[in-house]
């Protein structure tokens, strides 16, 4: 049951029943890794310890289909799209949507695009200095070089890709900026099509204000007075408010687009979208924290939001030099709004990009001294002082990491045994699969899925696990359909629920109860009818064969 973004349902059920963006009710540099060669690897790691459940006699199956399309390249790309994939935990709205999709907005705007910088900027045009992004329709060369300079499309293989990458995001920032709520369709649809159930992504809705406000207050050391400097006369009450009211706006071109809540919605109402309110922390100490502030506040406040996360480059010196102290920041603000989440971009670092000494620690302090619930990118933990314990620390948490494989390479230029994808599995850390920025990137959440399965040699129930960890890590509320600690036990139904296979059959009593007050329950049990459908059409694929 898929209900309103709304932070109270106020809408009629039937537009309740078919909006994505929801809050649930009740219910019943160097390139992109390169998709393997052959689809998938016929080759099974032998240094990651074995699933701890049973393999059923439908994945056996479905996963002999997965080996012979080693060959089938197109066919091994079509079984990964219909895989179910559980939920994108790591998105970032702006750099989700596909450039064509930006370049067609900008282009109906009319806006001009800078033929120097090749950024968007508002009219008038000149056609030698400021070109209309209309041109692109009609030239292919211009489309060509927005498409490049707004994206890794194309990008050189021998160059590293970090500085590209992240300047894509001020080329086409005024595009982006006016058309959340389209953009929210867009990357919702994209999610759906790629049979996913749902999408936490990141925005930053009420940035401008947080800032003036954080200007005008200024800093103080002092973390406790600084806070309450923002609380002082409702002040970050009408910043929460300003992001609320920011926020119903994008939900109303979001549903205006997709046309959820009609007789003729399109796939982009169907996914369950949560937000995460991002933090910039290339900002100004005092602006750092009133965002954060911010998001935290609005977290607690609004049930669309689910978490915080820290943004941007961690290697810009700014970002570098306050590090510990974003920590220590969210280590105070965690005290005050304790039923926030955290997830928090953490380790996005490698060498070269940064000494030694800015490689020991981030994805330590971001789990000791700030309590992150999730750790996005995490690349560089073989680099942190004593890495193994940490390792042990986030498993025993159950801390989950969310990987995006292409970002990775792209920024990083880490990729296959390089990143420490095995070695997070290896230590019993859960991991989750996830595309980052997929328009930059030029990719979608299946092909991080062939990828890992064709660099890694998974086996079919390790992908399904992979999607299952996707959900049982998300920041939905409610309880969950799998029982204990599933990275270190299995995924193995609670007892409510083991009377019924999802897709064959309703629930029992006691999961029905459960299926109607849990969020996260009802979109797991979603996921797992649709492995059932998934098993059963390769079973007829497998005969056949």
């Amino acid at each position: 049951m898929l209900t309103s973004l709304t932070p109270r349902s106020a809408a009629p059920a039937a537009a309740r029943s078919t909006s994505a963006l929801a809050v649930p009710a009740s219910a019943p540099g160097v390139p992109a890794p390169a998709p393997p060669r052959t689809g998938v690897s016929a080759t099974p790691r032998t240094d990651v310890p074995a699933a701890h459940r049973p393999v059923t006699a439908a994945e056996a199956r479905t996963d002999a289909v997965l080996r012979s399309l080693r060959h089938h390249p197109a066919q091994a790309r079509d079984f990964f799209r219909q895989l179910p994939k559980g939920g994108d935990l790591h998105n970032h709205l702006e750099g989700a949507a596909r450039t064509e999709y930006l370049i067609k907005l900008a282009a109906a705007d009319g806006l001009c695009v800078e033929t120097a910088t090749m950024t968007a900027v508002v009219p008038p045009c000149d056609t030698r200095i400021r070109r209309p992004a209309a041109d692109a329709r009609t030239d292919p060369a211009f489309r060509e070089a927005i498409l490049r300079a707004w994206s890794m499309r194309d990008f050189p293989p021998d160059r590293l890709g970090h500085d590209h990458f992240f300047a894509t995001f001020e080329k086409f920032a005024l595009v982006a900026g006016r058309h959340q709520g389209e953009l929210l369709a867009e990357v919702a649809g994209g999610v759906a099509e790629n049979n996913q159930f749902y999408l936490e992504t990141m925005v930053t809705p009420a940035v401008d204000a947080a800032d003036r406000l954080a200007d005008a207050v200024g800093w103080d050391d002092d973390l406790t007075r600084l806070h309450r400097k923002l609380l002082a006369g409702g002040r970050l009450d009408r910043l929460v408010a300003a992001a609320r009211g920011e926020t119903d706006g994008i939900e109303a071109r979001f549903h205006a687009t997709a046309r959820c809540g009609t007789s003729r919605p399109r796939p982009a109402c169907r996914p369950t979208v949560r937000l995460i309110y991002q933090a910039l922390r290339d900002s100004s100490r005092a602006q750092v924290f009133t965002q954060l502030a911010l998001g935290m506040r609005l977290a607690e406040r609004d049930p669309r939001f689910v978490a915080v996360d820290l943004v941007q480059p961690e290697d810009r010196p700014r970002a570098l030099h306050d590090y510990r102290l974003h920590m220590r920041m969210l280590a105070h603000l965690r005290g005050q709004y304790p039923h926030a989440r955290l997830t928090l971009h953490a380790g996005e670092l490698w060498t070269g990009l940064v000494g030694p000494a800015d490689l020991s620690f981030h994805i330590d302090e971001a789990v000791r001294v700030a309590h992150a619930e999730r750790i996005g990118h995490g690349v560089d933990l073989v680099h942190e002082r004593a890495w193994p314990n940490l390792a042990r620390t986030m498993a025993a948490r159950r801390i989950p990491v969310e990987v995006p494989f292409t970002s990775n390479a792209q920024i990083l230029g880490v990729r296959g045994r390089a990143h420490p994808f095995e070695t997070y599995r290896a230590h019993g850390v859960p991991t989750v699969l996830a595309t980052d920025d997929a328009g930059v990137s030029r990719i979608d959440i299946s092909h991080e899925y062939e990828y890992a399965a064709g660099t890694y040699g998974l086996s079919y129930p390790e992908l399904k696990d992979l999607a299952r960890a996707s959900l049982h890590y998300a920041f939905l509320p409610g309880g969950s359909i799998w029982q204990g600690d599933p990275t270190a036990t299995g995924y193995r139904l609670v007892a409510g629920c083991r009377g019924g296979a999802p897709g064959g059959g309703p629930p029992g009593p006691r999961c029905r109860r459960l299926l109607a007050a849990s969020p996260r329950a009802q979109v797991q049990w979603r996921q797992e009818a649709a492995f059932t459908a998934f098993e059963h059409h390769h079973r007829n694929h497998h005969r056949s064969n």
